[in-house]
C-alpha cells in the first residue's frame, strides 16, 4: 500500500509539474502570437488544464494525504506537515489562479487586451507555483531532519 501511494504521488507530481511547464510554454507562445491566433493557445491551455493539470493535481493531493494517514512515521515529521501546507497552497493556487481563469477565458471569449493581461498574470502565477512544487519535491526527496511535532 505504501509503495503504491508513493508511486501514485510521484506520478501525480510529474504530471502536475509537466502540465504547469506546458501551460507556461503555452502562455509564452500566446503572448508572442498575433491577437487573432491567441485563441488557439487559450484552447490548448484549456485542454491541458482540464485533461492533465486538474487530474494530476487531485492525484498528487489525494495520494499524499492517504500516504500521511497510512504511514505512522509521517505523523510526527515536520517536513511532512510543511509539504502538506505547500501542497495545499499549490492546490488552491492551481484551482483559483490557473484553472479558473483559463476556463473562463476559453468560454467567455475575452477581448485581446484582457487576454494579454490575464496571460501575464497567469505566467507569474505559474512560475510561483512551479517553484513551490519544486520545493515540495525537494522536501519529499531530501526529508530534512527537523524537530518532531508533538501531537
Amino acid at each position: 500500500m505504501r509503495l503504491t501511494l508513493k508511486f501514485l504521488h510521484t506520478l501525480g507530481a510529474i504530471g502536475l509539474m509537466g502540465a504547469m511547464a506546458s501551460l507556461l510554454a503555452a502562455v509564452l507562445w500566446a503572448s508572442l502570437a498575433a491577437p487573432a491566433t491567441r485563441w488557439a493557445a487559450v484552447g490548448a491551455m484549456a485542454q491541458i488544464a482540464g485533461l492533465v493539470f486538474l487530474p494530476a493535481l487531485a492525484l498528487t493531493l489525494l495520494s499524499g494525504l492517504l500516504a500521511i494517514a497510512a504511514t505512522p512515521a509521517f505523523h510526527d515529521a515536520a517536513w511532512v506537515w510543511i509539504k502538506l501546507a505547500t501542497g495545499i497552497s499549490v492546490f488552491e493556487g492551481g484551482l483559483v489562479y490557473i484553472q479558473g481563469p483559463i476556463q473562463a477565458a476559453a468560454k467567455a471569449g475575452a477581448a485581446p487586451a484582457d487576454l494579454a493581461h490575464t496571460l501575464t498574470a497567469e505566467s507569474h502565477t505559474l512560475v510561483v507555483l512551479l517553484l513551490v512544487a519544486l520545493v515540495n519535491v525537494a522536501l519529499g526527496v531530501w526529508r530534512p531532519r527537523m524537530p518532531q511535532i508533538p501531537f
